[in-house]
């Protein structure tokens, strides 16, 4: 049933008393649940029932981000925190909360001390969560648990107090950037589609996250998928639109149920379709599931796809603004820019424009992978730098190597190397290394990986994502993988290095779209700043880095062979030479295949590469 404002607001203040009680948060983002996340919440939930406790509610919640620590727990509003929780360890938390204690087992350590409190772990002290503040706070398939957080009061206060020029400009002086990768002003795009007159015209949501290891949009709609409707419905109150469409993969399953029932349960409240709060505006949103090509996440490819075309992109101009689903004018950003304008809205563009730097404002969700002890989710302020990033939230590299590179921006971003590690996170600061931000992906590297087949598995991964629509994409992305894996493979010559180069400019210069123009962006900047790998690969046949196979010897030194034996029995090629007690075992280099299964088997460790 439709609810009025003032219905609104009692429900509103019902709910924040609720909250206010103890609440059992578990997370059931995609990576918890995984890991049983779901089988604790059913334990949680039936133990307190048999133990008949009252006032407490257990309840699932997006993710939290600290994904090295999942399943995780935290009780509120103490915001007791626990980690790695089992199905097992349900009838201990319950029996703490009765008792008015923890169980410290489950707690996090630092520095050998106890953490109580998430807002208390060093991982969450340099964020600021402002796309993720719902994450991990609220249940998202409770539309209530949205509004006790100052949910809808965005556009309320839109309809009601503001119109189309007045929320561009709000959004303009604010100085959100698309966060979708290329950081286009979100008021002079607001601003574009608003000015084409016409009278139908479509909001657009891109929710097709292709990068490797990026699970930032995955994340916002599986822990908070009202903030983007509402965010929706402001900007087609803004530019003058009645329908929406979420552009989301088929692969996110749990993001797609949560969208649908957020969906249902606004339109239910009234919040979603025919004229809305009780006003003359109308607007609706459509779930338009992808098929996971990594092409449809170029705004025009995603049009294409949400038409049942296929996705490939068209020539621009026109832009979406004047010509995008069916040929129709257009609005499109991603899911994390549109989680930010409810809070624009609310509190206003100096607020905003108050956090980050001078050109690049607010804050920047980034999905931490590779080789990193807190491997997760983290939002924090424009300007920060890498160090701090990989050092301070993410705990550093693990196994007391040493940090090496970062790749920001997934396939379309740049190598930032460990001489840059004070570099500031933000849109000029990147784009001056020859990195992007794109949209969120941060793989950290240790001194173990190699930076020519790092540039491979990304132009690997692009080759196959090509939608073929355009030579130089098409063709010439491969002919750099097939130099690339000449190169890992000891086969490399000669001239490999400037061709690279020649075709990597070329190929910039004159693809149609934008995943063609930053496909070489790995390749460059790998030659930038790890140029000697390359050389080392193509002249002295070896890999610094001892990560490609076919360029290492595997050697058994005689000083620590024991002459076991043990070595020759796992051998698959029987390179190894020598009779148990007669003296060192040898490698035959010819044979050798470079597995490491000897490695791996001597007990010794006499046989290293």
């Amino acid at each position: 049933m439709k609810k009025t404002s003032e219905e609104l607001e009692q429900i509103r203040n019902s709910m924040k008393e609720q909250m206010k009680n103890i609440r059992i948060m578990i997370c059931a983002g995609t990576g918890c649940t995984s890991s049983k996340s779901d089988v604790i919440i059913d334990n949680l939930k039936k133990i307190a029932a048999e133990r008949n406790l009252k006032g407490i509610t257990v309840s699932k919640t997006g993710c939290f981000g600290f994904c090295a620590k999942g399943p995780i727990v935290v009780i509120e509003p103490e915001g007791t925190f626990y980690e790695k929780v089992k199905p097992e360890d349900a009838e201990e938390i319950i029996i703490a909360i009765e008792n008015n204690t923890y169980v410290e087992r489950l707690m996090a350590k630092e520095e050998e001390k106890l953490v109580e409190k998430w807002n208390e772990l060093n991982f969450y002290n340099k964020q600021k969560r402002l796309a993720l503040k719902n994450c991990g706070y609220i249940n998202p398939e409770e539309i209530d648990e949205y509004l006790a957080v100052d949910g809808y009061k965005a556009l309320e206060k839109v309809l009601k107090e503001y119109s189309g020029d007045d929320v561009i400009k709000i959004i303009s002086e604010s100085g959100l950037r698309g966060r979708g990768g290329a950081g286009f002003p979100t008021g002079k795009k607001w601003m574009f589609a608003k000015a084409v007159e016409n009278e139908i015209k479509y909001v657009a949501c891109n929710a097709d996250e292709g990068d490797p290891g990026a699970f930032m949009d995955r994340s916002i709609l599986e822990g908070d998928p009202h903030s983007v409707l509402e965010a929706m419905a402001i900007a087609g109150y803004t530019i003058g639109s009645n329908q929406g469409y979420i552009y989301v993969r088929a692969e996110y399953p749990i993001a797609v149920n949560r969208l649908k029932k957020a969906i249902k349960d606004a339109k239910e409240y009234g919040l979603l379709g025919e004229n809305i709060l009780g006003s003359n505006f109308s607007f609706d949103i459509e779930i338009k599931l992808g098929a996971g090509a990594f092409v449809c996440g170029e705004e025009t490819a995603l049009i294409n796809s949400i038409e049942g075309k296929r996705g490939e992109p068209r020539p621009r101009p026109p832009f979406p603004a004047a010509k995008g689903i069916f040929n129709q004018p257009t609005l499109l950003n991603n899911v994390e820019t549109y989680a930010n304008i409810p809070s624009i809205i609310l509190k206003g563009s100096d607020w905003y424009n108050g956090i980050g730097t001078e050109t690049s404002k607010g804050t920047k969700v980034f999905a931490l992978g590779g080789n990193i002890n807190n491997v997760g989710l983290v939002e924090v302020p424009m300007g920060v730098t890498l160090k701090e990033i990989v050092e301070d939230i993410g705990g550093g590299v693990p196994g007391n190597k040493k940090f090496k590179a970062a790749q920001t921006g997934g396939p379309s971003g740049g190598c930032i190397p460990a001489s840059l590690i004070n570099t500031k996170i933000d849109y000029e600061s990147l784009a001056e290394i020859g990195s992007m931000m794109g949209s969120g992906g941060l793989i950290i590297m240790d001194e173990s990986k190699c930076m020519v087949n790092l540039a491979k598995f990304f132009l690997e991964f692009t080759v196959e994502e090509s939608c073929g629509k355009c030579t130089p994409c098409r063709i010439g992305t491969k002919r750099m993988h097939e130099i690339l894996s000449r190169i890992i493979e000891g086969e490399g010559k000669k001239g490999d290095i400037e061709l690279l180069e020649e075709l990597a400019n070329s190929i910039r210069k004159s693809s149609l779209c934008g995943l063609g123009q930053t496909a070489p962006n790995p390749i460059l900047s790998t030659l930038k700043y790890f140029r000697e790998e390359y050389e080392a690969h193509i002249n002295d046949k070896k890999c610094p880095a001892g990560e490609c196979k076919k360029l290492l010897d595997i050697i058994i030194d005689p000083d620590k062979c024991k002459e076991c034996g043990l070595c020759t029995k796992v051998c698959p090629t029987n390179a190894i030479d020598g009779e148990v007690r007669k003296g060192p075992f040898k490698i035959n280099q010819e044979k050798c295949i470079k597995c490491e299964a000897c490695v791996a088997k001597c007990p010794f460790n006499a046989i290293s590469k």
